[in-house]
């Protein structure tokens, strides 16, 4: 398992970063969801790395 936390605004995101925000279940900042560590996921977190801190767990 690993924990996604927003840390940064999606507010001067391009909507395909903000659509990846929302299905990681992300709508605020200091928001953190956990997820199974699978490749679609790791995937999403990189595709928005620059907007959110993983920790395994």
């Amino acid at each position: 398992m690993i924990k996604v936390k927003q840390i940064k605004s999606k507010i001067s995101c391009k909507p395909h970063q903000v659509k990846i925000l929302e299905s990681l279940g992300l709508h605020r900042i200091n928001q953190v969801k956990e997820h199974d560590d699978t490749p679609v996921i790791r995937g999403m977190v990189y595709k928005v790395r620059h907007l959110v801190e993983v920790t395994e767990s």
